[in-house]
């Protein structure tokens, strides 16, 4: 079944990694793990293995994720890799640093597709630049599996992009209903928004929804940039409204300032962080002032399957905490590309087939497939949109010396 296309005009606008997992190889961003293929290569796979492209922010204000997510694909890679690969032959992940904004994402794209020859691409991490590069992977015929582009619209963009991210307007309201939980007299809520991200203002307009349907009285709504780190301004507004409830729909690194100036300035109520602000690496950035925030999750490292209890003993071993969600949905979209190519190859074997061919086959194979996955038991709808069984809500819990926390799940 072919996908209506939503032809969306390109924006123009606008890791280092610390934690060690079970792959000890790393790469200077904007490197790759394969050697070119020539440029008359029609085969689908080279020497190394069958290429699949990882554009993930490895750099910017984007960095806090997307090095979480850059170890889920290297677990993935190594994994898969000892299970035999695909039949038999490897996998090779070809790497091109994302950044944070379009542009780079437009180039790593590019370079990917015309030079790396790879057979499909996972990334970028961001939902404002899928918007600007998923375009090229469409018109090239590549298939691309968003790891963590929640925004509306990203399915539609055409034929071959897809999505192991749960979209934000899935997710997202648990959060509200977890806070009404913990504070069933909540009236007043405030909401601030990154205006210059996809992610942030499609996040924020099915946060504003939830607390409209919900009855409750939404008293402001502040605007920020990613890359603004004094909130003073929008911080006290919200404050002298005297709001129960503060809703934030950012990434990490502005995410985690609002949070840590607001508690500064005197903001005890509860806060919702969205997805962007959804990783550990938050917790050196507001850090004691982290304590409490609630977020909706699109996984649980308690998911009873085999497979997520070999990635979260894994990544506990390396790590010595649980494994976060981007880590697992990166996992995640690495395991689709590798088992769809399983599926390709037992059809038509994999070394008999054009670059062309593949591609058209393997697209084909991921939207119809069904998966176990860390993020449990998944499958797409023929427009590319993941179909996920759970979520969960999350609120973080620091220790005594702010430096230190962990995300307690509840029930």
């Amino acid at each position: 079944m072919i996908k209506r296309r939503q032809f969306i005009p390109l924006f123009l606008s606008g890791i280092t990694f610390s934690l060690v997992v079970a792959c000890n190889s790393s790469q200077p961003s904007g490197t790759n793990t394969t050697s070119s293929p020539n440029s008359t290569t029609t085969t689908s796979q080279n020497a190394n293995g069958i290429p699949i492209g990882v554009v993930l922010a490895q750099t910017s204000n984007a960095a806090l994720l997307g090095q979480e997510q850059v170890i889920g694909v290297k677990m993935a890679e190594q994994y898969f890799n000892k299970q035999g690969g695909v039949n038999g032959t490897p996998i090779q992940l070809a790497f091109q640093d994302g950044g944070g904004d379009e542009q780079s994402a437009i180039n790593a794209f590019n370079t990917l597709i015309t030079q790396e020859k790879v057979v499909g691409i996972l990334g970028p991490s961001l939902s404002q630049q899928a918007f600007a590069a998923d375009p090229i992977a469409e018109r090239a015929k590549v298939p691309v599996l968003g790891p963590s582009n929640t925004a509306k619209g990203i399915p539609e963009i055409g034929d071959y992009i897809a999505r192991v991210s749960a979209p934000i307007a899935e997710v997202s309201p648990n959060a509200v209903q977890a806070a009404l939980q913990l504070n069933p007299n909540l009236k007043k809520v405030a909401v601030f928004f990154a205006q210059n991200d996809a992610y942030s203002k499609s996040e924020t307009e099915t946060f504003q929804q939830t607390v409209k349907d919900l009855n409750l009285e939404l008293v402001t709504v502040q605007k920020f940039q990613t890359t603004d780190t004094d909130f003073q301004n929008q911080a006290t507004a919200a404050i002298n409204l005297n709001p129960d409830l503060i809703i934030i729909s950012g990434l990490a690194a502005d995410g985690g300032n609002l949070i840590k100036q607001l508690r500064q300035l005197g903001y005890q109520g509860l806060i919702i962080g969205g997805n962007g602000l959804n990783t550990s690496n938050i917790f050196p950035v507001c850090q004691k002032e982290c304590d409490g925030v609630i977020i909706a999750q699109a996984y649980s490292p308690e998911i009873d399957n085999p497979i997520n209890k070999t990635f979260r003993k894994t990544y506990v071993d390396d790590n010595n905490k649980e494994p976060p969600q981007f880590t697992a949905q990166a996992f995640a979209g690495i395991q689709v590309f590798v088992e769809a190519l399983k599926a390709v190859d037992q059809k038509n074997k994999i070394s008999s087939l054009s670059l062309e061919q593949l591609r058209e086959q393997l697209n084909q194979a991921i939207l119809s497939g069904k998966y176990e996955t860390v993020l449990g038991n998944i499958s797409f709808t023929p427009e590319g949109e993941i179909v996920q069984e759970q979520f969960y809500v999350a609120q973080l819990k620091m220790d005594e010396t702010g430096k230190n926390g962990k995300f307690t799940y509840l029930k």
